[in-house]
């Protein structure tokens, strides 16, 4: 199968390509950056220099590779995770999804596509307080405080814009907070560095509960998905968290000091009253139609094994 992938030298992007070139499938791959072309060319896929806002370019560059699928892994984040910044940080992140799926959706119609992956998010659930895990069909918290209440809403037209498609099989892949190489939980990643400087407190009471996923996992579930049902899955793994379990065994595996307790009225001022309050109201998403339904499952079916292995693997 063809399958071209917009977002290919990001962290899931490439955790991915190896996976779709072991599977047999053609694959051509983006980037913005002509650095990455090299990288893009030795994990197997056909590099394309492109930036996803040139509609035009893009447009000629699925056509050329005409695939039967199109993956959208675009993501526009920083390498340094800072409350007071989300704003700024979020409205580039906002953009490359907004836009650059608009475009990308008219790429793969035009170039004769039958699906389109699209990546998603299941951290942005509207908080229930009863302690039930998030399925698919629970709504997303589109009046969040900001600026999470925009990321939010964008990340909903997104949605909207993919499964709506007449001409398309839509997918969307709500993953959980993504971990390992390149993202800001690998040992070498911003939140590792926090952690070691014990600036990356427990908050509150502990109780918000984080879904993560590694990004081989997310990886393997865009393959998955490459046939099979349409529709929205949430692709998290098997055990949802609250922030005073996993934070310390995080740190224990990053050989770290214990985590601080930090009062959430008290982190507010610091770090963004949006920001917190959304980590704050933070709960887990149910990965049990991703399972039965796509036939995914984690390899790491839990953070505590990812996380030790990143850790040794470093």
């Amino acid at each position: 199968m063809k399958v071209f992938v917009a977002g290919g030298s990001g962290a899931v992007g490439r955790r991915l390509i190896p996976q779709l070139v072991a599977a047999g499938h053609d694959v051509a791959a983006t980037t913005q950056n002509p650095v990455s072309e090299r990288l893009l060319r030795e994990l197997g896929a056909a590099p394309v220099v492109c930036d996803v806002f040139d509609a035009p370019r893009l447009a000629k560059a699925v056509a050329v590779a005409a695939p039967e699928v199109v993956v959208q892994q675009l993501t526009r984040l920083p390498h340094r995770l800072r409350g007071r910044g989300l704003a700024r940080q979020y409205a580039a992140n906002n953009r490359v999804r907004a836009q650059g799926t608009r475009n990308l959706i008219a790429a793969a119609r035009a170039a004769g596509a039958r699906r389109l992956v699209a990546q998603g998010m299941a951290i942005w659930y509207a908080p229930r307080g009863d302690g039930r895990l998030h399925g698919e069909d629970d709504p997303l918290w589109s009046n969040a405080p900001e600026p999470i209440g925009t990321g939010v809403r964008t990340m909903q037209d997104v949605e909207d814009a993919v499964l709506r498609d007449p001409a398309l099989e839509g997918v969307v892949l709500r993953y959980g907070l993504l971990y390992g190489p390149g993202t800001w939980y690998a040992p070498d990643g911003d939140v590792a560095e926090q952690v070691r400087r014990r600036r990356y407190p427990v908050l509150g009471s502990g109780e918000a509960v984080y879904s993560f996923l590694h990004v081989d996992d997310a990886a393997a579930a865009a393959v998955a998905a490459l046939d099979g049902p349409a529709g929205v899955f949430n692709v998290v793994d098997d055990e949802p968290a609250p922030m005073s379990t996993w934070l310390p065994e995080y740190a224990a595996a990053l050989e770290a000091p214990p985590p601080r307790r930090l009062p959430g009225w008290l982190a507010k001022p610091v770090a963004g009253r949006g920001p917190v309050s959304w980590l704050l109201s933070l709960e887990g998403a149910d990965n049990r139609r991703a399972r039965e339904t796509l036939g995914w499952q984690p390899r790491h079916a839990s953070w505590r094994s990812g996380f030790r292995a990143d850790a040794q693997n470093t």
